[in-house]
């Protein structure tokens, strides 16, 4: 059974940081691609970042040049660095695994950035 909990969100500043971090069990971690995804309030569900089982990355592009998506395979564990953030990032942040058919989410981690 393939589980994904995610944890790290809160509320931030603009211009602040914050990291984001998606333990998996259940599924051959070093062999998994994973994504972050988001969905803000009234909007759709968002692709923001995708690490390949090699470590080759990819970005949405409200994501480019301020998010970095990294990996632990010894912890199982996917994370997202979020830098330079702004009121438009706020969302529920999912990380998500898909493969041979199915796509598993986790429970998602709010972050909002506020004054």
């Amino acid at each position: 059974q393939v589980q994904l909990v995610e944890s790290g969100g809160g509320l931030v500043q603009p211009g602040g940081s914050l990291r984001l971090s998606c333990a998996a069990s259940g599924l051959t971690f070093e062999n998994s691609d994973m994504n972050w995804y988001r969905q803000a309030p009234g909007k759709q569900r968002e692709w923001v970042a995708f690490v390949t089982r090699t470590g080759s990355t990819y970005y949405g592009d409200s994501a480019k040049g301020r998010f970095t998506i990294s990996r632990d395979n010894a912890k199982a564990t996917v994370y997202l660095q979020m830098n330079s953030l702004k009121p438009d990032d706020t969302a529920v942040y999912y990380c998500n695994h898909a493969g041979l058919g199915l796509s598993y989410w986790g429970q998602g981690t709010q972050v909002t950035v506020s004054l």
